[in-house]
């Protein structure tokens, strides 16, 4: 069954591809042994830096199953993850994650993530996109007030 998912996976990217959609990276999510979420890369149709493959099938599957968790669910996706999709992935807390090709694999073919390993390594003042630290004061007593939120959901 795995291989069938991932030949669908693998089938988006393709078709991604061929119709000049986005980079050829595509992803299947599945529950119970269905697929009940597909995406396929899309930042250049949507003018959207965040619309990889992974990101917009937890999107999709997210939708139809009304929640926030992909508890119980599986992602099938062409590619090694990027840090981007790397974090969705967790924070969409899936079962279990498979990928075709590997993140040197993609690097090879011009989608190379390195420097973006390279840069979480860093101290904000040494990035190349300066990160700077204002009003830290204000944003924490938001935190403070969700800690004592009664009727928060957490996640």
């Amino acid at each position: 069954m795995e291989e069938k998912f991932m030949r669908r996976a693998i089938e988006l990217a393709r078709n991604g591809m061929d119709n000049n959609e986005g980079g050829p990276f595509g992803c299947v999510i599945v529950k119970d042994g269905e697929i009940i979420a597909e995406g396929n890369n899309r930042v250049t149709t949507w003018n959207d830096p965040t619309a990889h493959a992974e990101v917009v099938a937890i999107r999709n599957a997210c939708e139809k199953l009304e929640t926030f968790q992909l508890t119980g669910c599986e992602v099938y996706t062409s590619c090694e993850p990027c840090p981007m999709c790397l974090g969705a992935i967790y924070w969409a807390r899936p079962s279990k994650v498979y990928y075709a090709a590997t993140k040197d694999d993609a690097a090879d073919a011009g989608f190379d993530d390195s420097f973006i390993y390279e840069e979480l390594e860093l101290p904000p003042d040494q990035k190349n996109i300066p990160f700077i630290t204002l009003e830290r004061d204000a944003a924490v007593e938001v935190f403070e007030k969700w800690k004592s939120k009664e009727d928060k959901v957490e996640y």
